[in-house]
């Protein structure tokens, strides 16, 4: 098992105090990490709050909870426990040892990878900065500021990456890093999901549930990298990140479970006028979020992926899981595209279809949670159920991109897209109404109207522990 070493100004379990120069060169960029995060990071000031902390990575437990000021969390630099006998699972180097250095050949791949990651993590940060001034009890402030800090260790992974592992080239992209911002006209961040609003709690446990979702795939990619330190990296990443996806999960739950409540103590599907968040805006809500998570995936075809899985540096989800023999080089694979003027199917060679094959793993998995809130409606015996809009809505990536269809996948003109969105879409109206529901709630063991409470609290501690105090 490997300790965190928090005796040192960084901590870190990667002996960091064995490379003084790397040492100086990543606690100089510390202060700008502070300086963004001050800038950038939560704007509601709060004197400490409940968070759980890294304090080694193995198996038997890796978090400390306490309370502690967010300003001084310990963000750190930690890799999951080598496997010294691991060998490159696919590819062209497929049964190789990994690597521990960066291949020359790959430099720039892998380097271009590691930054697009990297970018992801302060711009969520910065997205959801506002939302601590509306939230809708302790518990749900808490779980905002434990995704917050965890982004921003995500954020010191890459850099310990760029810093340790791509000399100048390398220092100066983690710099840009804290330069680009969400949203920002001059200095965008890179992917387009992460230039949209967060402006209310809906959309934060959309973003957490589908585009976080997103996140464990492209993390799961990486973990299975040929280069050992960026797998180690990502294998860590995804213990965090399944904090973030179960704070989506579990508030789509009680949002629904809230709705259901007011549409059974009122019969009726309208609850605006008691509060509630209706269940058709409920499902606009999904398919933004939805459709566009699945842009992050790129195009359905891409020779750049291919390249990537033939050179070992970015495999698929579940790689050694697999039964193929991890080369594709002779395997084919169905892509969504237009066929004929009709969405369908058509056939590709594997390792192009790669990013397509991905989308699938993220779709099957976003599917479960449907199917968990469909079982709340359910078991209230109502008729309405939500679901997963087709593939080819509201595309702005890929196949679908110069075409505009339905949530049933019916491909139609623009004119009728322009006239209709609103049926499919969150419209001002709607957005205007849930940001009116967004009033705090600060008072310990209550909570907003709109969200049912949590059926447990965290680490043991009840719903009405104190998570937050507030400055």
């Amino acid at each position: 098992m490997t300790t965190a070493d928090y005796g040192e100004k960084i901590p870190n379990n990667v002996d960091l105090r064995e490379d003084r120069r790397l040492q100086r060169a990543l606690e100089s960029w510390q202060p700008n990490f502070l300086s963004w995060w001050e800038s950038m990071g939560p704007t509601l000031p709060t004197e400490d709050v409940y968070l759980r902390t890294a304090v080694n990575v193995g198996r038997e437990g890796w978090a400390h909870f306490g309370h502690v000021a967010m300003r001084d969390y310990r963000w750190g630099i930690f890799l999951a426990e080598p496997r010294h006998d691991r060998r490159i699972a696919f590819g062209e180097h497929k049964g190789e040892p990994v690597w521990q250095k960066v291949p020359g050949e790959y430099r720039a791949e892998l380097q271009r990878l590691i930054v697009i990651q990297g970018d992801t993590e302060p711009a969520s940060v910065e997205q959801q900065r506002n939302l601590g001034a509306t939230a809708p009890s302790l518990y749900d402030l808490r779980n905002l500021f434990q995704v917050n800090v965890e982004e921003g260790r995500h954020l010191w992974a890459m850099v310990y990456l760029l810093h340790a592992y791509f000399g100048r080239e390398g220092r100066e992209e983690a710099e840009e890093l804290l330069h680009r911002n969400s949203g920002s006209e001059d200095a965008p961040r890179i992917l387009g999901a992460f230039n949209e609003e967060t402006p209310d709690w809906l959309s934060f446990f959309m973003f957490t549930y589908f585009t976080d979702r997103d996140g464990k795939y492209q993390l799961g990619t990486l973990k299975e990298s040929g280069f050992d330190p960026l797998s180690r990296t990502c294998e860590f990443m995804l213990k965090e990140e399944a904090h973030h996806m179960f704070v989506g999960t579990t508030g789509i739950d009680r949002v629904v479970r809230r709705t259901v409540e007011l549409m059974r103590e009122h019969d009726t599907d309208d609850v605006i006028g008691h509060g509630g968040i209706p269940l058709r805006m409920i499902q606009k809500y999904l398919n933004f979020h939805y459709s566009v998570s699945l842009d992050l995936f790129g195009s359905e075809t891409s020779t750049n992926v291919a390249n990537y899985f033939t050179a070992g540096i970015k495999g698929r989800w579940s790689e050694e899981r697999r039964s193929d023999d991890h080369r594709l080089t002779d395997d084919s694979i169905m892509v969504d595209a237009v066929v004929d003027g009709r969405i369908g199917q058509t056939e590709v060679a594997a390792l192009v279809g790669l990013n397509t094959d991905l989308r699938r793993e993220y779709i099957a998995d976003c599917q479960s949670g449907v199917n968990r809130w469909n079982r709340i409606l359910e078991e209230a015996g109502l008729p309405q159920r939500l679901r997963l809009p087709s593939v080819a809505f509201n595309r702005q990536v890929g196949a679908f991109a110069g075409i505009q269809a339905t949530p049933d996948g019916e491909i139609i003109p623009q004119e009728e897209w322009d006239r209709r969105k609103g049926e499919w879409l969150p419209t001002e109206v709607d957005k205007t109404y849930v940001r009116s529901l967004m009033r705090p709630v600060y008072e310990r063991g209550k909570i907003a109207a709109w969200i049912a409470p949590p059926r447990q609290g965290i680490n043991g501690k009840p719903f009405d522990y104190d998570y937050v105090h507030l400055a």
